[in-house]
């Protein structure tokens, strides 16, 4: 898709301008549906220092990538995103960015069958990292608004285990995979990453102090035969008020990366 064709695609949508990073990165995004936040830049952030092709599936527009790369500059990513729409947005937002010599979109399911994946240039065994926020329904964000933004925010529990299935399918030998995901998903993202990665490990994320939690990062290596590891949870806010703790406040802003 060329820059004036994902220009007027993007213009049938309203949309917000964010700011990440402290201001390093503006997103553009829409206005109501999905939108992306502190779990995408969590996700962006957790990826390894020394990565060099990122795999970002479902990616909506692009935060959690551009993230990742706006830290590590021999980074060099491919979004995959099903909505032309919003794979249309996440272009425009690496161009906006300054990045999109280090970015490729891709328009398609990423539960398409391995020949079209290959057919639309998706190599196997290639990315040093593959990451993702798949959907879910997160009451405190309403109701999605139509069909399209739905079915970003939520999949039954098969389709779960088939975006693991095509992150193996494209993680190179010794490649790293990420998912974030809400607390409650945490048994089937164990049973789809222990069957097909080593060396998995559970980052849980509470709210404050005491509260039992309500993200979880999860990692896995493939082709490791490390055992599994649940990491000691992390609360991310302050136990009074709204504000970060230091550790995840530095990480918003853009000064830090999640250290695992």
């Amino acid at each position: 898709m060329s820059l004036d064709e994902a220009t007027d695609l993007v213009k049938q949508q309203t949309l917000t301008r964010d700011a990440f990073l402290g201001g390093r990165l503006t997103v553009s995004q829409p206005e109501k549906g999905f939108r992306a936040g502190l779990d995408s830049v969590l996700l962006g952030a957790a990826i390894r220092a020394n990565a060099h092709s990122l795999l970002d599936l479902g990616a909506g527009a692009g935060t959690a990538s551009l993230v990742a790369m706006a830290d590590l500059p021999q980074l060099h990513a491919t979004l995959l995103e099903a909505d032309p729409g919003m794979a249309a947005l996440a272009g425009l937002n690496a161009h906006g960015n300054g990045m999109a010599e280090r970015a490729r979109v891709l328009t398609l399911d990423l539960t398409a069958p391995g020949r079209l994946r290959a057919a639309a240039g998706l190599t196997a065994d290639h990315f040093s990292t593959v990451i993702a926020n798949p959907p879910f329904f997160d009451p405190a964000r309403g109701s999605a608004p139509t069909r399209a933004r739905a079915g970003a925010r939520h999949m039954d529990d098969a389709a779960l285990d088939k975006w693991v299935k095509t992150a193996a399918t494209h993680a190179a030998p010794g490649g790293e995979v990420i998912f974030i995901h809400v607390a409650e998903a945490l048994p089937l993202l164990l049973a789809a990453f222990t069957q097909r990665f080593g060396a998995v490990a559970v980052l849980p994320l509470l709210p404050r102090e005491g509260e039992a939690a309500s993200r979880v990062l999860i990692r896995g290596i493939k082709g490791s035969r490390a055992p599994f590891a649940l990491l000691a949870a992390r609360a991310m806010h302050e136990a009074e008020g709204r504000g970060f703790r230091p550790e995840f406040d530095a990480i918003f802003r853009g000064t830090a990366r999640l250290i695992w």
